[in-house]
């Protein structure tokens, strides 16, 4: 695979690509690491810390919030400043706050160490698409730089949950200690390895107001709805949350309209592959993506699995997942991204319907294994997809944006989607309640059929196929 600038300037040697690829790589799995890892660890965090259920989910939802907040912030810094520059500095804050989280004493530390963890995550997810958007060319070299991607980042899903119970056993500190050697060995490599991508336009100043403004807008909405699936839709929280994302969101709409600067480009409004993108990473999270969720609930309080047996239980379902990525850049290169994208939401579909329908049952290997392989295998394929389809038409001056903006999509759907499952499982949640929440989710999904088929039908460069 040659490696190549964003604006075709030339190429560098297969080593030295195949070198900078695996740096990202690394980087996308620390964070998809840290995304699984967590979970089965809640338990002992909990009992340890002494935290009551509401506030133990602030572990995970902290993270989230902040992560999803920074963003749209952090992929136009990337993109004014420079890719490779944004990716070392949240690799350190990513890496720092995790340390600050596995010696924590009390919540108050914990808490605000997943909130910092957040942000260098936010900072560094934008800066690793970029970079590989702006480092490969578009078509069958880029399908197959971020299917190797996607795949990593799958096989850090896969890592966390096992790790995740098999740490837990010695402390669950652990589950945060060790991001540390990966964080520092990206870090170290990077400067050295990395191709700066596209130059950073430091005569365009990022447009402060704007990222006040946008990251208040998106704090807000996701507190709101973090704060809906533990306090209810009328909590005080959740209504002040909603309403002071509205209020945020018209204040953000009215100075980019009027700003020489804007923080979105408006030539990104207008860019149909990355709106349908935007959806398409909404339909993911609220489908597949929220099956992690459920699956940590359905293991651990219905069948009574410890965490240990827990994360093994989810290790067929991080397989699939991974190998759905390992081969969605070759499919889509062969038949296009549109059609791809519209079979591996079909697939997500049917596998969580098989799911929905079986898990009354109680054997897992007969009842819970066929519909985590299926829906395991769409949600690679549905993963890496959706972004070689979204990003496909953006200037490599607006990749960092671009893809913070789909990444946005999908986890502001994620916690939405978490507080109305919370909200069709109920206090106590029966096997018949879980088969609804499952049964939504496919709904989900299918739907995500209907965008990816009826979404762009124009063939941009790169996708004889159509996206």
């Amino acid at each position: 695979m040659a490696l190549t600038t964003g604006s075709g300037t030339g190429a560098a040697p297969t080593r030295a690509g195949h070198a900078a690829l695996a740096i990202l790589a690394v980087a996308q799995f620390l964070i998809a690491l840290d995304y699984s890892i967590v979970y089965v660890a809640m338990p002992s965090i909990g009992a340890e810390l002494r935290l009551t259920e509401s506030t133990v989910q602030w572990v995970i939802s902290g993270y989230a919030v902040f992560f999803a907040g920074f963003l749209i912030v952090g992929g136009r810094a990337a993109d004014r400043l420079g890719a490779r520059r944004l990716f070392v500095g949240g690799l350190l804050v990513f890496g720092v706050a995790a340390l600050a989280g596995g010696l924590a004493q009390e919540p108050t530390t914990l808490l605000l160490a997943r909130a910092a963890q957040g942000i260098g995550a936010a900072v560094l997810q934008p800066a690793v698409l970029a970079l590989l958007n702006t480092m490969f060319a578009a078509g069958p070299e880029r399908n197959r730089a971020l299917a190797v991607w996607g795949t990593t980042g799958a096989s850090g899903l896969a890592a966390g949950v096992v790790l995740g119970g098999l740490l837990t056993t010695f402390s669950w500190r652990w589950v945060f200690l060790i991001n540390l050697p990966l964080a520092a060995v990206c870090a170290l490599a990077a400067p050295l390895l990395v191709i700066a991508g596209s130059a950073p336009r430091k005569t365009v100043p990022l447009n402060v107001l704007s990222a006040v403004l946008c990251t208040g807008t998106v704090l807000a909405l996701a507190i709101a709805l973090t704060s809906a699936a533990s306090g209810g839709w009328a909590s005080t929280t959740t209504l002040t949350g909603l309403g002071a994302s509205l209020v945020l969101l018209v204040a953000f709409t009215v100075r980019e309209r009027g700003s020489a600067g804007p923080l979105v480009d408006p030539v990104l409004r207008r860019t149909r592959s990355l709106v349908v993108g935007c959806g398409a990473a909404a339909l993911y999270m609220a489908s597949v993506g929220n099956e992690f969720f459920l699956v940590t609930l359905l293991l651990q309080q219905l069948r009574g699995l410890t965490p240990l047996q827990a994360g093994i239980g989810f290790l067929p379902l991080a397989l699939a997942i991974t190998a759905g990525n390992m081969v969605a850049g070759r499919l889509v290169n062969a038949f296009g991204s549109r059609r791809v994208l519209a079979v591996a939401f079909g697939i997500d579909a049917a596998g969580l319907l098989l799911l929905a329908l079986l898990l009354h049952g109680d054997s897992y290997l007969a009842d819970l294994l066929p519909g985590l392989i299926i829906s395991g295998l769409g949600h690679g394929l549905t993963f890496t997809t959706m972004f070689i389809a979204g990003t496909r038409d953006i200037a490599d001056r607006n990749q960092g944006v671009g893809s913070a903006l789909m990444t946005t999509a999908q986890y502001i759907s994620g916690a939405l989607g978490v507080a109305v499952l919370v909200l069709v499982l109920g206090p106590a949640p029966d096997a018949g309640r879980f088969m609804w929440a499952v049964l939504l989710t496919a709904l989900f999904a299918a739907a995500g059929v209907v965008l990816a088929w009826f979404g762009p039908r124009r063939s941009p460069a790169g996708d004889p196929k159509g996206v």
